[in-house]
């Protein structure tokens, strides 16, 4: 009888197969969620770049509308806002005229915050005291560069055509963009070409890169490794 009664007790002490598989279960619907958490965050980082990318052609158009000039390149800058005395004006040429100057590739560097005479950086204070973008419209802050949803930066650009994005007129970018992303921003809004259409993309060979230097023709592949600057026509 003590036999049976240790026998018993030792066969109580193990997991049943029913145990076991409602655990593998509570498992697999803890990971299920995990990846789809991990999913919706993407999901969302994408449509944030897609928004944008609309928001600052929005406000680009808006201010053309209501001041007849193009933000950053605006003459009357200064006048309009002579009570903040850390706006200027740009040259009125219709391009952004930027870090580097006319050089090969772009005109503008995006691997650091234009100096506060660039039209770059003047291009973010003159949307922001129109009230077209938030953020600080005095002080070196005025003319930050925002960051996007990806840890990256959103500037202006100038093309000059001869460079691999091909665009030789105002353009939007953003960078330090991960492939899938990437490749989501792209087909959504375009072709899903890297270099055709209104958007163009350029592999990075490092964060926030200065494009000028980004002499490269790969195209989009998901590496789980790649990042990517997309830069948008105007």
């Amino acid at each position: 009888m003590k036999a049976g009664t240790n026998y018993k007790r030792s066969a109580q002490a193990g997991f049943t197969l029913v145990e076991i598989a409602i655990v593998l279960v509570i498992i697999g619907l803890l990971l299920g969620g995990i990846l789809k958490g991990q999913e919706m965050i993407t999901q969302a980082k994408i449509k944030n770049l897609i928004n944008d990318f609309n928001g600052v052609t929005a406000a680009v158009n808006s201010y053309q509308d209501r001041y007849r000039a193009l933000a950053g390149d605006d003459l009357q800058a200064a006048t309009r806002w002579a009570s903040i005395t850390t706006v200027a004006a740009g040259n009125g040429d219709g391009v952004w005229t930027c870090s580097g100057g006319a050089t090969a590739g772009y005109k503008t560097i995006l691997a650091a915050a234009p100096t506060s005479a660039d039209e770059c950086n003047l291009f973010w204070q003159h949307l922001r005291l129109g009230g077209f973008v938030q953020g600080a419209t005095q002080g070196a802050a005025a003319g930050q560069q925002p960051s996007n949803a990806v840890n990256g930066i959103t500037g202006v650009e100038t093309g000059s055509g001869a460079a691999t994005l091909g665009f030789a007129s105002n353009m939007i970018c953003t960078t330090n963009l991960p492939d899938k992303v990437a490749i989501a921003v792209e087909t959504n809004m375009d072709d899903g070409v890297y270099n055709t259409g209104v958007l163009r993309g350029i592999k990075q060979t490092g964060p926030n890169p200065d494009l000028r230097a980004q002499a490269t023709t790969d195209a989009y592949i998901e590496d789980g490794v790649s990042q990517w600057t997309i830069c948008k026509n105007l």
